[in-house]
């Protein structure tokens, strides 16, 4: 298969199985999906959708937020690895918004990446879901399928994420990377994989 045949099957099964892609953290604005995925990483986001009711029903705002002593937010998400750096970057990031950004989550990647605690993955994500802006947030899933897939010869997300963005359409690229994560988790995981039985290893293969 040639890989522009290629693209075309992928992006045509991944739609096949997910012609919707919900969100997978559970959030009600900029805000909170922000947190939520600053609190995603090395968790889950099952254990995430746990924990963030409780932390929102006593902090949705940046301002409010800010007036959480650190120790309170610990407790709120400590069964979240990385709790206590997770806990200060909140805690700062929060005060940051009210002081500089006037109490909004700034809509673009340099004011993002600038907060504690938000990488280029968290930002992508926010800008994605959050504002609508095309962005290829690359997480464990997607460098991996997009490895076993020969999309990317890349030792990392970075080179992944070009890859994939040079590949796929870029008004795809929000609803595709859910659909990769999803898919990812359901037909094509990193241990007991069946390439098989896969709906699209198992095509690629021929």
């Amino acid at each position: 298969m040639k890989k522009s045949e290629k693209i075309k099957f992928i992006q045509a099964k991944l739609d096949e199985i997910y012609p919707t892609v919900p969100i997978p953290l559970d959030h009600s604005d900029a805000y909170t999906l922000l947190i939520a995925v600053l609190l995603s990483a090395q968790c889950t986001d099952k254990r995430v959708n746990i924990i963030t009711p409780d932390l929102f029903a006593k902090a949705d705002t940046p301002q409010k937020m800010a007036q959480l002593p650190v120790e309170e937010i610990e407790a709120l998400i400590k069964t979240c690895g990385l709790y206590r750096n997770k806990s200060k970057a909140i805690k700062k990031l929060s005060q940051i918004l009210v002081e500089k950004f006037n109490g909004q989550v700034p809509d673009n990647f340099k004011d993002l990446e600038s907060l504690p605690g938000v990488g280029h993955k968290t930002a992508s994500v926010v800008m994605s879901q959050a504002f609508g802006v095309p962005a290829f947030p690359v997480d464990t899933h997607i460098h991996r399928l997009a490895t076993r897939w020969k999309l990317t010869s890349g030792k990392n997300v970075v080179q992944t994420e070009k890859d994939l963005k040079r590949l796929f359409p870029k008004e795809s690229w929000n609803k595709l990377h859910l659909q990769i994560i999803y898919f990812g988790r359901e037909y094509c995981p990193a241990r007991g994989h069946q390439p098989e039985s896969c709906p699209i290893c198992s095509q690629l293969q021929k």
